[in-house]
């Protein structure tokens, strides 16, 4: 029922319930400060199959140092005012919301929200958060205050989610940044069924 942006619905609340219900069913919340929460299920849809991820060579070096260090869920609440901070190309403002960041706090509390963090010389530079609903993450948003950083965290996330048979990342929607790491467009129907097929229907 999404119109072709992948608009789907208007309206609602943040609460953990439909949150999490609207994951399942492959459909995240993107507004602006003074709109309406907005629901969307676009298609094609950007996702990253684990066993894809491209590294670059200088990227392999970086791995290999020990430059950054990783953490994983130590500052949720950090990451997210990060990640509404960073400048977007032909964005003006945020979606991450104060109403957000209340949200996915309190999914982050109950284990299903999860953040990556970098750190360098003791300081967050890099990371970022997405709802884990098992066997598929849906990622929200990354940051990076040095060369590299949120391409870390975002790799290492990977690397970790592929060991553990994760079926898939969802990007949501195309970037070029995701794609030269490997993330990829594919119809809705195809995700749906991959999300579905993990995590049943309307669970």
């Amino acid at each position: 029922m999404a119109n072709d942006d992948g608009l789907l619905a208007v309206g609602g609340d943040l609460s953990p319930e439909r949150l999490l219900l609207a994951y399942k069913n492959g459909i995240f919340p993107w507004f602006n400060d003074d709109a309406l929460i907005l629901w969307w299920s676009p298609d094609p849809r950007m996702v990253l199959f684990p066993d894809k991820v491209k590294i670059s060579k200088s990227m392999r070096k970086e791995l290999r140092s020990d430059k950054f260090r990783l953490t994983q869920d130590t500052c949720f609440e950090k990451v997210m005012e990060h990640c509404a901070k960073v400048e977007r190309s032909g964005q003006q403002g945020t979606w991450i919301t104060p109403e957000m960041k209340m949200a996915y706090t309190d999914l982050h509390h109950k284990k299903i929200a999860r953040s990556y963090e970098v750190w360098e010389e003791g300081q967050l530079v890099g990371g970022l958060y997405g709802v884990d609903l098992g066997h598929v993450f849906c990622g929200e948003s990354m940051f990076s205050l040095r060369p590299n950083a949120s391409k870390y965290a975002f790799i290492k996330m990977v690397q970790e989610l592929q060991q553990k048979r994760y079926r898939l990342i969802d990007c949501q929607v195309h970037t070029d940044h995701l794609e030269s790491l490997g993330a990829e467009l594919i119809p809705r129907n195809r995700f749906m069924e991959i999300l579905q097929g993990q995590l049943g229907t309307g669970e």
